[in-house]
């Protein structure tokens, strides 16, 4: 049975109830924290910075996936590992020098993520996929949150997923944007193993029985 992996996303948490949402996840049955990093340049938004993360990580009880939506990266690859990163995902529209970027968030003990853009192709990571941890494919433009799902993601996971077979690497596929109880079942069948989740998890009315019923229908 494919045990299906549920990150929310706290970029849809109620920053006025931060604390309140961690411990929701934390007493869930989701298995990471999904937490997004912009800066107001490489997406025109600005989310948390570093104290708020640090805040986080001091509640967290599961994986901290920190997906960096910035320029520039690599000048920030020591300081999310000391606040308590353990997955780093870079863009690769961001990264001229990708391997080199990977290698450095490795060697500070964190697993390496890739993050592609919607327009990205996923024939460009052939020559570092069995470097990398983790492919996550965005399903909506980043930035934003609630945006609407992008119906070519499909494919675009099946290619990837071919890849990694043919390339015989143990990277992991995550989606991020738009998941819901629509689509996350054609999602896994596609080959994802990561579910990120944002507002679909925090505007429910029952956000732990969300996550439950996620966690079920991702479950073959």
């Amino acid at each position: 049975m494919k045990n299906t992996l549920i990150a929310p996303s706290v970029l849809a948490a109620d920053f006025a109830n931060l604390q309140r949402d961690i411990e929701m996840i934390n007493n869930s049955e989701a298995d990471w924290f999904h937490i997004d990093i912009m800066d107001g340049v490489f997406v025109p938004n600005i989310s948390f910075g570093m104290p708020v993360l640090e805040a986080i990580t001091k509640h967290t009880k599961k994986t901290v996936d920190v997906h960096l939506m910035i320029v520039d990266p690599d000048r920030y690859i020591k300081t999310f590992a000391a606040l308590g990163a353990n997955i780093l995902s870079v863009h690769y529209e961001a990264c001229p020098h990708l391997h080199r970027t990977i290698q450095g968030i490795k060697a500070e003990g964190m697993k390496a993520g890739v993050v592609l853009n919607p327009h990205t192709s996923v024939d460009l990571l052939e020559d570092v996929i069995n470097d990398i941890d983790l492919v996550c494919i965005m399903s909506v433009n980043p930035g934003f949150g609630g945006q609407s799902f992008i119906e070519n993601t499909y494919a675009k996971v099946e290619k990837l997923k071919a890849m990694i077979l043919r390339k015989n690497a143990s990277t992991i596929i995550e989606i991020d944007g738009g998941v819901t109880d629509k689509n996350a079942a054609q999602l896994v069948t596609a080959g994802a193993d990561v579910l990120v989740a944002g507002n679909y998890v925090f505007r429910a009315e029952n956000p732990t029985e969300t996550i439950a019923h996620l966690k079920k229908i991702s479950r073959f």
